[in-house]
């Protein structure tokens, strides 16, 4: 049984995730933990005049919580596969990405998903703080569902990569286990400024990507374009890509595709969902 965390703040952003996901895993054994943590943050913690007793914290923010967890779970039982999904509220007070970890770890979870609101115009954070936090920082294979994402069937997935770092098994099983689930074809996207020329390692790396992902419909894109957003948003809409598999190693590679923009016509970081893959410490 997969074991799923839904992180949520009780916006719109988070129940579209919530949405995205038990849709993504309709056909899945999966337990879900619908997951709201009452932040606390440095300011108030370095304030001397703030004293929050046990009882207060659980009067002012765990009650309250608690309420608006069951009504996300009357809105879920209106079309959630009951054969199939189990649900649990969890709250939790404290720093977002402790507590995040600290779940992660307790109920030896498998896939985060999360919503994100995403960004407009020439603002240039593309994803949300705490989404952006987690992907970067919490060592577990994350979902990032933007706020104009809805479902539809994987057919596609991206996966861009400058074939620099060595994959390992676990690392890409999540992805294995998409493909597989949904029939789905594998692209490698592969951009450089000029004519693309693989070095040894580079080469290797490609090799056994290829080699791990053999069995099934892959196929490797080299495109040339100075802006690595650009290219990424022109191969999707030309070819109506569902999802994006990155995995978070090369981080300077990571965060040109999924952290800046310069271009205001970049759209796919609020369209479509990211599946951020991790190297297992």
């Amino acid at each position: 049984m997969t074991s799923v965390l839904l992180p949520t703040d009780f916006s719109d952003n988070s129940w579209n995730a919530i949405k995205y996901a038990l849709e993504f895993l309709k056909d899945k054994k999966c337990v879900f933990y619908i997951l709201h943590i009452n932040t606390l943050s440095f300011t108030t913690l370095n304030d001397p005049s703030f004293i929050a007793s046990e009882s207060d914290i659980n009067d002012i923010y765990i009650k309250p919580s608690k309420v608006k967890l069951r009504s996300i779970l009357k809105r879920i039982s209106q079309f959630s596969n009951t054969n199939l999904h189990k649900f649990y509220t969890v709250v939790d007070y404290g720093f977002f990405i402790d507590s995040i970890r600290k779940q992660v770890v307790e109920k030896n979870i498998d896939l985060i998903v999360m919503g994100t609101k995403g960004a407009s115009g020439l603002k240039q954070i593309i994803i949300g703080s705490n989404a952006g936090d987690v992907v970067v920082k919490v060592k577990c294979p994350t979902l990032v569902v933007p706020e104009d994402c809805t479902y539809k069937h994987i057919e596609e997935i991206a996966f861009p990569t400058d074939f620099s770092s060595f994959n390992s098994f676990n690392t890409l099983k999540p992805l294995l286990s998409i493909i597989e689930a949904f029939n789905a074809k594998l692209s490698f996207l592969h951009v450089t400024k000029s004519k693309p020329k693989l070095n040894y390692e580079q080469q290797k790396n490609k090799d056994i990507l290829e080699d791990f992902f053999t069995d099934f419909n892959t196929k490797c894109y080299y495109l040339t374009n100075t802006h690595l957003e650009e290219a990424i948003q022109c191969f999707i809409e030309s070819r109506g890509v569902d999802m994006i598999a990155m995995v978070a190693k090369n981080l300077n590679y990571f965060q040109q595709i999924l952290f800046h923009t310069r271009v205001e016509k970049i759209t796919y970081h609020t369209e479509i969902p990211f599946l951020v893959l991790h190297e297992k410490t």
